[in-house]
């Protein structure tokens, strides 16, 4: 190994993540949980084993009018809760 040459170094610049051109919306503020949206699901889901007719949809929408509970508020507790959406097959809407 007398007088071999070292190889030259590679430097390698890597480039800061670019924004996008598009501004993001700001991310929705967390919605305070009713403790009553808990019995709506618990409601629907009885439902919705009971009665063979009516969507996932009209159920749900029966048992907020009836509890009185502000749809807008429920769905965005339940757009927070992405799991829940999906197990209620409500998710590709």
């Amino acid at each position: 190994m007398s007088g071999g040459r070292q190889r030259a170094k590679t430097v390698v610049r890597l480039e800061e993540a670019r924004q996008s051109t598009a501004p993001k919306a700001p991310p929705a503020p967390p919605v305070e949980p009713d403790p009553l949206y808990g019995v709506v699901l618990l409601k629907a889901a009885l439902e919705l084993k009971r009665r063979q007719d009516g969507t996932v949809e009209e159920i749900l929408r029966g048992v907020l009018a009836r509890m009185r509970i502000p749809e807008a508020e429920f769905r965005a507790w339940l757009e927070q809760q992405g799991g829940l959406l999906q197990a209620l097959g409500m998710r590709g809407r």
